[in-house]
């Protein structure tokens, strides 16, 4: 039996809990992706910067960076490979990033593939809507930045241009940018 007997490309769906309209991402990844790699995969598949703590949640069991002085019950990620957590299609996983703003991420495995050794992976295949920024305060936050960001007359409206910069556009996404990221570290 070779290797890529051993494995199949997962197509998970991520969407981040609570946003109207939906934010959400597709992609395909191997299924022996060890956990610590598919935060990371989330990571630059999301837009998020890898600034905060993170876990994975399954069946009860949280996954992630233990930290005695933290005070959470949680399993090592090392080591823990995505198909031994969703194992049929349909199967589901919370991410979360950053306990204080609580981004909330449910991933669903929509299709288990043949393993293709000339497909490149990690890959976002499509995705909605641009990642809210860093540290803007949650879900709830996110909609009080975009009413202010939105609407030239908001009295918050020039603050909150300059704090994301020129750059942020709430309906953008670009796939093509994240593959060119996600392949970059696939590469180191």
């Amino acid at each position: 039996m070779n290797v890529t007997e051993l494995r199949n490309i997962y197509q998970l769906k991520i969407s981040l809990n609570g946003a109207r309209p939906p934010i959400w991402r597709r992609i395909m990844v191997s299924s022996s992706t060890q956990l610590e790699d598919l935060h990371i995969i989330f990571q630059i598949c999301m837009g998020w910067m890898n600034t905060h703590l993170h876990q994975f949640v399954v069946d009860g069991v949280m996954y992630g960076e233990p930290d005695p002085d933290f005070g959470m019950d949680i399993q090592d990620e090392k080591g823990v490979r995505l198909s031994s957590l969703l194992k049929k299609e349909k199967d589901k996983m919370l991410y979360e990033y950053d306990f204080g703003d609580g981004w909330e991420h449910t991933v669903v495995l929509e299709k288990i593939l043949p393993f293709d050794t000339k497909k490149q992976l990690p890959r976002c295949v499509t995705g909605r809507k641009a990642c809210p920024p860093e540290d803007v305060g949650g879900i709830w936050g996110y909609e009080e930045f975009l009413e202010a960001f939105l609407d030239s007359e908001h009295p918050e409206h020039q603050a909150m241009k300059q704090w994301v910069g020129n750059y942020f556009s709430p309906d953008e996404f670009n796939k093509d940018e994240v593959n060119e990221i996600l392949a970059e570290w696939s590469q180191s």
